[in-house]
Formats: C-alpha cells, structure tokens, sequence
C-alpha cells in the first residue's frame, strides 16, 4: 500500500469571479522513503496540492489516502488528530513560537500529544542534537539565525514522529550556505530513519537532491521522473 495516493485531485477555488482550476485531476502515489520534489512556477498548484496532501485544504472532487485513510471525508476534529500524529510540516516561514526556546518549540507538538514531560524533553534534545543545534537548546527564535530556525522547525517536524513530512518552499529565506546545510540534513535524516519528505520548491538545489521530481504546470502533472 502507497504512503500517500492522490485520486483524480482537483481543487477549484470559486469565491472570485473567475473560478481558479489550482489542482486539476492529479493521480499520484507516493511510497515510504521517497525524497521527492513537486515542482513548477509561481502559481502551478505546488502549495495547494502540499495543502491538499497535509489535510490543510479540502479538494473540490478526488481523494486524498495516507496508509489508506481517505483523510479528505474525515471531519474536522478527525482531520486535526490525524494530522497532529501522522504528517510533520516545515513551512517557508518556520512559524517558530517566539517566546519559546528551541527546546520548548520542539515539545509543543508532544505537548499536544499528551507525551509525558520526560520524554518530551528527551526527544528534544535528541532530535536538536539531530539537526545540529545541541549547543542552542535553551536559545529563543530571535537568537538564531535564519538557518537555525529552520532546523528548529524541522526538529519540531520529526518530534510527532510522523508518517512523512511536508516541507513547502524550506530554502526560499535561506542563504546559499543555509539551505545547503539544511539539505544536507534532510538527506541524512531521510537516509538513517527512512524518513519520507515530500517538498514544494523552484530551488534547483532542491531539485537536484531529490530522487524524484514531479513537475507541475497550471495545476496538472507534466512530468513525473
């Protein structure tokens, strides 16, 4: 059984006057493992079928399957535990708690998972030490570099244990140094812990890492390689 099976995808927003057609009959499947990029201009559908697949938005018509759960005829309070203990998200804009430490940044996704304050703590640390930051644990957002928090939120990402993670645009505010760094990371987590990402990218340092791109024009797949 795929990971992830997208069916007949689509996603129309019509609250404008002209309806937009962002996700237009994609099927996909997606196993455990992959390292894979979906990729495409500014406005071919990436963020919205990352969306789709993160349970984030509703599709219009089509399914979305993860190990099986058809998650788009869950309801609400479903979709919200569903997410919280399967998917692990890392977005463009780290959405780091600012008065929180990495360490507590990290724990609050366990918090809400109801996992005891020992095992919290232990698994922060092991997931910061993971991604290199075992010397800024007790560091705020604001006291680390932009590369930093965006490791901060890929340790938070992990510490749900997830089935995969969705990271949508992850290099867009790094510099080239950073992003590189932060790919490296990911590559080796994906490589020890067989830990599935699923990007959202235009950055050809993403691209060239990943060991599948998918390739999206006005919202279909053109190419799948």
């Amino acid at each position: 059984m795929p990971l992830i099976e997208l069916h007949s995808l689509s996603k129309v927003y019509d609250d404008t006057a002209f309806p937009v057609h962002a996700v237009k009959k994609i099927n996909l499947q997606i196993e455990k493992g992959e390292f894979t990029a979906i990729v495409g201009p500014s406005g071919s559908g990436k963020t919205t079928l990352l969306n789709l697949i993160g349970g984030l938005d509703k599709p219009t018509e089509g399914s979305v399957s993860i190990e099986g759960v058809d998650i788009s005829t869950l309801k609400s309070s479903e979709l919200t535990n569903f997410r919280l203990h399967h998917i692990g998200f890392v977005f463009q804009a780290y959405n780091l708690i600012p008065v929180f430490t990495a360490r507590e940044n990290v724990e609050f996704i366990m918090l809400l998972q109801n996992v005891s304050k020992a095992e919290r703590e232990k698994r922060a640390i092991e997931l910061l030490e993971a991604v290199g930051l075992g010397d800024r644990i007790n560091s705020r957002p604001s006291q680390l570099s932009g590369g930093q928090q965006q490791r901060v939120a890929v340790a938070r990402a992990l510490a749900s244990r997830p089935n995969f993670v969705l990271a949508d645009e992850p290099t867009a505010n790094l510099d080239s140094s950073a992003a590189e760094s932060l790919l490296d990371m990911m590559a080796q987590l994906n490589k020890d812990y067989e830990m599935t990402f699923v990007f959202s990218t235009h950055d050809p340092r993403v691209i060239q890492r990943a060991r599948r791109v998918v390739i999206l024009q006005d919202g279909a797949v053109i190419s799948d390689a």
